[in-house]
C-alpha cells in the first residue's frame, strides 16, 4: 500500500512540483505576517482616534506650560488645545508650499506667521490655508494681513514637521519667504531668535472675511479599513495550502487519467491470431488436387 502511495504521488518530487511547494511555503508565513502589520496599524489608528478625541476636549492651557524654546513639543501633546496671547511679526511671516485645502482637493499655502508673546517668547502660529495668487505656485501670494495690535490666539499644539515624520522633502532654493515645512528650528535661524517647540495650528479667532481658510479638526470617527485588509491576508495564508492540496489531487487525477487511456489502447488492439498447421497443410494438398505425381 505504502508503494503504491509513493508512485501515485511521486510527481511531487519533480522540478515544477518542489519549486510550487516553496512558494506555498514562502507565502504563508509572508500573509500571516502581513495581516499582523495590518493589525497593528488598526490599532494605532484606534489609539490615535482616541488621543485625537481626548486632547480636542481638554481646556485650553497656556501654550509655554507644554512648548519650550529648542525643545520638542511632546507627541503627547499633539492637538491639545493651547492659548497664546501677544502680537504678530508679519516682517518674519512666510507660506509654506504645497498644502491641501479643507476639500483635500485644492492645493495652495498654508500662512505661517511668528507671534511674540507678552512674556517676550516666539510661537509660530499656523493663520490657515490660502490660494496661490493667479494659480502659480512660484510668485509669493496675496496674503491677508495678520491682525494687528495684541491678540489672543487659540489653537492646537502641534509638534514641528520633519522629513522623516511628514515625508515632505524639504527642497533648497525655493522662492523668498517660502518653505516647505513647519519647523521652529528652522523658523529660529530666520528670525534669529528662540522659538517655542512646535505651532499653533489656529482655530479661534476665525479670521476676517474667513481668510486664511482655518485648518479643519483631525478626523477622529475613521478607522481605515486596515482590519478588513488583515483578514484578507490571513485567508489568503489559508487559502495557500488548502489550494496546493487542490492541485495535488487534479494533478494525480489527471495522471490516473492518463494512464488509464494508455492502457485501454494497448488492449484495443490485439495481435491477429497464427494459423493452425494442419489447416495450412490441407489447404496446402487442397490446392495440389487428385492425381497428382
Amino acid at each position: 500500500m505504502t508503494g503504491t502511495v509513493n508512485t501515485v504521488y511521486r510527481f511531487l518530487l519533480s522540478r515544477q512540483w518542489v519549486i510550487l511547494t516553496l512558494i506555498a511555503l514562502v507565502l504563508i508565513p509572508v500573509m500571516i505576517k502581513l495581516g499582523f502589520w495590518q493589525l497593528h496599524r488598526h490599532e494605532h489608528k484606534v489609539a490615535q482616534n482616541a488621543q485625537i478625541a481626548k486632547a480636542l476636549n481638554a481646556k485650553p492651557v497656556p501654550v509655554t506650560d507644554l512648548a519650550k524654546p529648542g525643545r520638542d513639543l511632546p507627541e503627547a501633546d499633539r492637538w491639545h488645545p493651547v492659548k497664546a496671547t501677544g502680537r504678530y511679526d508679519t516682517k518674519g511671516e512666510v507660506v509654506v508650499r504645497n498644502r491641501t485645502a479643507a476639500d483635500e482637493q485644492s492645493i495652495g499655502y498654508y500662512v505661517l506667521t511668528p507671534l511674540r508673546l507678552t512674556d517676550g517668547s516666539t510661537v509660530l502660529v499656523n493663520r490657515g490655508w490660502i490660494a496661490p495668487s493667479g494659480g502659480a505656485l512660484t510668485a509669493f501670494p496675496d496674503v491677508p494681513p495678520a491682525p494687528k495690535g495684541t491678540v489672543t490666539v487659540t489653537g492646537r499644539a502641534i509638534p514641528d514637521e520633519t522629513t522623516a515624520e511628514s515625508g515632505i522633502k524639504d527642497t533648497k532654493g525655493l522662492p523668498d519667504r517660502q518653505v516647505m515645512l513647519i519647523n521652529s528650528k528652522q523658523a529660529a535661524e530666520r528670525l534669529h531668535r528662540p522659538v517655542l517647540g512646535g505651532y499653533i495650528e489656529q482655530t479661534a479667532p476665525d479670521p476676517a472675511g474667513g481668510k486664511p481658510e482655518l485648518v479643519p479638526e483631525p478626523d477622529h470617527s475613521s478607522i481605515g479599513p486596515h482590519m478588513a485588509y488583515a483578514v484578507q491576508w490571513w485567508l489568503f495564508a489559508a487559502a495557500v495550502p488548502v489550494g496546493w492540496v487542490v492541485l495535488v489531487r487534479r494533478e494525480r487525477r489527471d495522471r490516473a487519467s492518463a494512464a488509464a487511456s494508455e492502457a485501454a489502447d494497448d488492449t484495443a488492439a490485439p495481435a491477429e491470431p497464427e494459423r493452425p498447421k494442419e489447416a495450412a497443410g490441407a489447404a496446402v494438398e487442397d490446392r495440389s488436387g487428385p492425381g497428382t505425381a
